[in-house]
This record gives C-alpha cells, sequence and structure tokens, in this order.
C-alpha cells in the first residue's frame, strides 16, 4: 500500500536570489523538498531493527549564521555532511540531539508522543550550549512533514516505531573557544524494533559503582548534551564485563541513586511510615535529565492517586535497607527508547543484589508501560498524542500487534 505524497506537491525549487532568510527562526511555510530517486529497501521485519542502524530515505537541515540568521528549511535524502576539520562541534563538543518517536496507530494515523516537551528541552539545551533559538512550532511543523514524505518507513507494528533524531550542531570552522557565528539543525529518522536485544519487557540488571559519576550540580547534567554520553560508553562496557547489561549512575558520599544508563529511575516500594510509594530523584538536584517519560509516569502517577508519588533524593542504603526489610517491590527505567524497563539485579560494588520486581509480575511498571502504548498507539484517545496526519482508512486488524 503506498501512502507517499504527490510529490509535485511538495518540492519547490529556489534559486540563490529567491532564499529568504529569518532572524528568529526558520518558517516552515519555506520547506522546500527534494525527494531521492534512488529509495532504499524498507525493512521486512521492523521489530527487528537494531536501534540506530536503518535510516529513511530523506532528511531535514537547516543552517543558520550570526551574519543572516536562519536559513531556508530542507528536505532532501539522506547524505553526508561536509564540515571544516577545524569545525567546533568536533574540537569542544558543541552539540546536542533530542529522542523522539513516531507511531503508526490503531485510529488510522501517524502521530509524536509529546513532541512538544522535545522541544521545549532541546530549546533549554541550546541555549547552555550558546547555540541559536528557534520557534519550537516551526520546526514541529518540519519534522511533521519529513515524517510524512517517509511515511512508508513508519513500521505497520505496533512492536516497532519510528525513532526521530533532532540534532544541532555548531559548524564555526576555528579552534578558538567561542560562540559559533554558524550551525546547522538536523533531523533523521530510524524504524526501530526494541530497544534492548532481549525484548522490548525483558528485566535488567545496572553495574553501580560509586567511583564513576555521569553528573554533578552545576553540570550539564540536565541537559540533552552530546558530551553526557560519549564518557559513559567505557563505563557500560565495564558493566558488561561485569555481567550487567546497565550503568546505574551514583552520586556523592552517600551514593544518591540519579540515572540508570539513559533512563531516569524510579523505585516502587513501601517507605518507613507503611505508604506505599513511588520515587525517583528530584530535577532540582541538577545532576538527572528531565526526561518526557519520567513526566508522564508521574502525571499518571499522580492521576491514578492510589500511591505516594515523591520526587526526592534516596540512597542505596534506602534500597539495601528496603530490601532486607521485604519493602523493596519494584524497580524499573523509563526513556523514550525503552519506554519502561524492569530491573532485577544489582551489582552494587561487589555485593550483588536481588531486586523482586518480577516476582509478583511487574505489576506497576508493566501498567506504565501498557497505558503509554495504548496512548502512543492510539488504542485510548489521549492529548499527548500528536497526530502528524490522518491515514486513509484501514482495518484495525491491519497492524502487527
Amino acid at each position: 500500500m503506498s501512502l507517499r505524497p504527490t510529490i509535485n506537491l511538495l518540492r519547490r525549487q529556489l534559486s540563490s536570489q529567491q532564499i529568504k532568510r529569518h532572524g528568529s527562526s526558520f518558517k516552515a511555510s519555506d520547506l522546500t523538498v527534494d525527494i531521492t530517486t534512488r529509495p532504499h529497501q524498507k525493512p521486512d521485519e521492523p521489530e527487528k531493527c537494531l536501534f540506530g542502524k536503518h535510516f529513511t530515505d530523506h532528511m531535514f537541515l537547516v543552517e543558520w549564521t550570526r551574519q543572516h540568521g536562519w536559513g531556508v528549511p530542507q528536505i532532501k535524502p539522506v547524505q553526508n555532511l561536509s564540515i571544516h576539520p577545524a569545525t567546533s562541534c568536533l574540537h569542544y563538543a558543541i552539540q546536542l540531539f533530542e529522542g523522539m518517536k513516531g507511531y503508526r496507530t490503531v485510529d488510522n494515523r501517524i502521530a509524536m508522543f509529546r513532541p512538544e516537551h522535545n522541544m521545549d528541552r532541546m530549546l533549554r539545551t541550546a541555549k547552555r550550549a550558546a547555540l541559536p533559538e528557534f520557534d519550537k512550532e516551526e520546526f514541529l511543523k518540519c519534522i511533521s512533514e519529513l515524517i510524512r514524505v517517509d511515511q512508508e518507513w513508519v513500521p505497520d507494528s505496533t512492536k516497532a516505531s519510528l525513532y526521530i533524531r533532532p540534532t544541532f550542531i555548531s559548524m564555526e570552522p576555528t579552534l578558538g573557544v567561542n560562540v559559533p557565528n554558524s550551525a546547522l539543525l538536523y533531523t533523521l529518522l530510524c524504524p526501530v524494533g526494541p530497544y534492548f536485544e532481549t525484548g522490548s519487557f525483558e528485566p535488567v540488571s545496572l553495574m553501580a559503582d560509586p567511583k564513576y559519576i555521569r553528573a554533578f550540580p552545576g553540570g550539564v547534567g540536565v541537559y540533552k548534551l552530546g558530551s553526557n554520553y560519549g564518557p559513559t560508553i567505557n563505563v557500560q562496557q565495564e558493566a558488561q564485563k561485569r555481567g550487567c547489561q546497565q550503568v546505574l549512575w551514583l552520586y556523592g558520599e552517600d551514593h544518591e541513586i540519579t540515572e540508570v544508563g539513559t533512563m531516569n529511575l524510579f523505585v516502587y516500594w513501601i517507605n518507613e511510615q507503611g505508604e506505599k510509594e513511588l520515587i525517583t530523584m528530584p530535577l532540582d538536584s541538577g545532576i538527572i535529565l528531565p526526561g518526557v517519560t519520567r513526566t508522564s509516569l508521574l502525571e499518571l502517577a499522580h492521576q491514578w492517586d492510589e500511591f505516594k508519588v515523591t520526587e526526592a533524593r534516596f540512597t542505596m542504603s534506602d534500597v539495601k535497607k528496603a530490601l532486607n526489610e521485604n519493602r523493596l517491590i519494584e524497580m524499573f527505567g523509563a526513556g523514550t527508547a525503552c519506554v519502561v524497563c524492569p530491573v532485577n539485579k544489582i551489582l552494587y560494588v561487589d555485593e550483588e543484589l536481588h531486586i523482586p520486581t518480577m516476582d509478583t509480575g511487574a505489576e506497576l511498571s508493566r501498567r506504565f508501560l501498557n497505558v503509554l502504548n495504548d496512548i502512543q498507539y492510539g488504542r485510548i484517545e489521549h492529548d499527548w498524542s500528536y497526530t502528524v496526519m490522518d491515514l486513509p482508512e484501514q482495518s484495525l486488524g491491519s497492524l502487527k500487534i
């Protein structure tokens, strides 16, 4: 079934004399579209697509210079970038990104999940990286148009999705540590299956070693900068050598629990006052990323009003005490890539701690996952679902469940 839009309506050619420049932001109404003449073969089983390994046919990009402001936004075939070897994104990590997802829903739409939150976070990060502002609504319109152009790549499956990677880099060709005078904003799309090779809801084990620190107060751990991720790869390899799949990042002399891998972390337990409580690290700590999935889980928990919901610092000693007193019920990570991921083991320095998440069926984390999936795939109507486009009528059974 072909859902490709009429190309002639999208394609517009502008000569160099016609190029418009905007100081504060580019405009989606100026978007030009160049459709590839050599489309790639789409995966037959998107559920098996490894994260970030398969790319769609097209990308979005727009240039910025301090002298002229924003240029004309473009959609064109995915291609290599040409940059000077002194470009400051390579030398000083003046680079940031976002992570979002698109879904082919059972109610005949292509939709994104709360993308306005990603746009807000991207603007905050851009300011911290000394990169220019843009109009988030215009950028969201451009991303939506990119998805419409590559709509056939959005998986026909409720076990796969379209990963969306907006990226913002300095293009300043200088070895000086300066505010960039030129930049590039672009977006890639990838069909993806489950983030972990073990599956979409299989528990993971964590290595927690206090000698490794991800972020600190006053630093940039609250921003989605590439420089927060590269230095974690070696520690991730250490975790794998020690039989774990992810890293549980600790902070401070009392080993506060912060994040897990690239996810926010939640603990569901009976607190010392005898109350059922969902707890996660607060944003005012200045060391965790304000995740969109994190926000969504907290909002759902408040709406249900079935247990106490707390954003507060807690430590590995608190977790060990709760385990020894049989008060810890579940532990799980939450993020765009994996959505909700249960935890079943922590290797704390040299001590192995069994986390009983799966012992009782991971009821809360599974409930969170099911509700978010229902919203994302259109099984329930919700204002967190951002419609990119409506699709022709199809049977509800046509999606691979």
